[in-house]
């Protein structure tokens, strides 16, 4: 498989407006897909990068920073679709067990590397495909 590069990274932050206004403020990120999901998660980003920022459980808002809670959720690498279904095949063939997700304007397989680290491939090269189901 041929990955194009990091898609977008997750993270869980303690007030998604604030950190998506810093983002947009400081580091000149832009919104995308506002119209999307209830705005969970909040997409941002710039060039060919973005950040997922998802909120955190009511019980884990006061927490500092080095807790658990606030922390990468998965890290997100994007294909175009003939490479995302090598992905699926490649992945099957080592008995790597993953999960498709359709999110309307992309599809993603999840799943872990050998320290648990949650990973994702994603594509947005949707043309001529069936929504809600995976490719292969």
């Amino acid at each position: 498989m041929q990955l194009e590069g990091i898609d977008h990274v997750a993270l869980a932050v303690r007030n998604v407006e604030r950190s998506a206004n810093w983002y947009v403020d400081v580091l000149g990120f832009e919104p995308r897909y506002e119209e999307m999901w209830d705005g969970i998660p909040t997409f941002i980003g710039k060039g060919n990068t973005a950040i997922a920022l998802f909120p955190l459980p009511d019980d884990d808002s006061k927490s500092p920073a080095c807790d658990s809670g606030i922390r990468m959720l998965h890290l997100a690498f994007r294909a175009d679709m003939k490479n995302f279904l090598c992905a699926q095949q490649d992945l099957q063939r080592r008995g790597i067990k993953f999960e498709f997700q359709d999110h309307e304007i992309s599809h993603s397989i999840y799943f872990h590397d050998p320290d648990g680290h949650h990973l994702e491939i994603t594509t947005y090269d949707l043309e001529g495909r069936a929504p809600s189901r995976p490719i292969i």
